[in-house]
């Protein structure tokens, strides 16, 4: 938990009816546009609300703070809120905003990514909209090419889909809507972490708002997200053992609620997607730098995957790593077996915590070279259709959970 936060709020808002907020680290360069943006969507969507923009951030010393309030707000007030010197993380970021949301006592909240190139005025209208509509949380839908969102694709979509029941497509998304009320709920939940505090905070977010049974929709953004997408066979960083993390210490706190959910339910989609046509940049992915990733992983994790895997499960890893190229495959039944066996390992303590996470890490190389294989001549739509029916495997796979959960 952080300490007091530090805030210039030079127009002294003591109260605002609705939030827009910017979480950054370093990001000087880019943070004016998304600034400029909201403030638009403020005035021409919201202009009978009192309102009032933060920026979150994590002390920059690039000049972030200075671009923030150098950008053209059309009036709109900003508050500028920052961790102490040497406090780090996104979630240390929205644990600030979520109590400084209590104090100005709002009721809708919107958060995009500082580094958007693609926001519109519009993005926050689709967030903050249904929000003024009986719904308690709004996750973002947008086109994403079909190599930006690697771990959202294959991790975070398939997993919160089957253990909780609720097609979000883009639970780590990045930009969200979300009440006053839920910003209590996430300030009051006993299971904030360390990854939380970092790049575990989206995924906790929307986890929490399932399983507090929240009024949940997605709003259709009607631009593809354009940011500084990465190829997923090069930059993962520590983003992954936190996000991964999350999922699996949630899971420990809400197995009531998940052991009882036997399919997933559509979740209503604020706005329409009916003919965009606009198609996001491409992300370039290195084939060869994926496969050398996944093979490194047989020596380096091999004895702790032979004490996580369950024998069959292990033989059928080995067995991939021998395939040519051009047979590569990680089936999808593997897949979410393998992942539910970590999760049941972590679960049960088998392994140490971050070997446990690290040792994933080459799975899912070899998991997204297989995905990159099947897709590459695929339509974005093509792709999203794939990605749908490997859900459906993970629900249909959900069993196998139950039983190594208990074992």
């Amino acid at each position: 938990m952080t300490e007091a936060f530090l805030e210039e709020n030079p127009q002294r808002v003591t109260e605002a009816e609705m939030v827009v907020a910017i979480p950054s680290y370093q990001e000087a360069r880019l943070i004016g546009y998304p600034t400029t943006q909201a403030a638009l969507g403020l005035k021409r969507y919201f202009n009978d609300r009192s309102s009032v923009l933060i920026n979150c951030d994590n002390n920059s010393q690039d000049g972030t703070k200075e671009a923030f309030f150098a950008a053209d707000t059309e009036g709109v007030p900003r508050i500028y809120l920052s961790t102490p010197p040497g406090v780090r993380g996104k979630g240390n970021n929205f644990r600030n905003l979520f109590r400084k949301v209590v104090e100005l006592k709002a009721k809708v909240v919107v958060v995009v990514d500082a580094d958007l190139k693609s926001i519109s005025p519009q993005w926050i209208k689709h967030l903050g909209e249904p929000l003024c509509n009986e719904f308690g949380y709004v996750a973002p839908l947008y086109v994403r090419h079909k190599y930006d969102g690697t771990i959202t694709n294959s991790i975070a979509y398939p997993l919160t889909r089957a253990l909780y029941g609720r097609r979000v497509r883009q639970p780590i998304g990045g930009d969200f809507g979300f009440s006053g009320d839920m910003a209590r709920v996430f300030l009051a939940s006993p299971t904030w972490s360390e990854a939380v505090a970092q790049f575990g905070i989206d995924i906790w977010m929307t986890t929490l708002a399932m399983n507090n049974n929240v009024p949940i929709c997605q709003a259709y953004m009607g631009r593809p997200k354009i940011h500084k997408a990465k190829d997923p066979g090069i930059e993962l960083g520590p983003m992954f053992s936190q996000v991964v993390g999350t999922i699996f210490q949630l899971m420990n706190h809400t197995t009531g609620y998940w052991m009882r959910v036997k399919w997933s339910k559509p979740t209503s989609i604020y706005g329409f997607g009916l003919g965009e046509v606009e198609m996001p940049p491409p992300v370039k992915v290195s084939e060869d730098k994926l496969a050398a990733n996944f093979h490194e992983g047989f020596d380096t994790c091999r004895e702790i995957w032979r004490r996580i895997l369950s024998p069959d499960i292990f033989n059928k890893v080995l067995e991939i790593g021998q395939l040519p190229k051009e047979q590569f495959d990680f089936p999808t039944q593997l897949w979410a077996k393998t992942l539910y066996e970590y999760a049941a390992s972590y679960h049960h303590r088998t392994v140490d915590e971050q070997d446990l996470l690290n040792s994933l890490i080459p799975l899912y190389f070899g998991k997204t070279l297989s995905y990159v294989r099947k897709t590459e001549r695929m339509s974005v739509q093509q792709a999203e259709e794939f990605i749908e029916n490997e859900c459906m495997v993970f629900e249909e796979t959900k069993p196998y959970l139950l039983d190594r959960w208990g074992e």
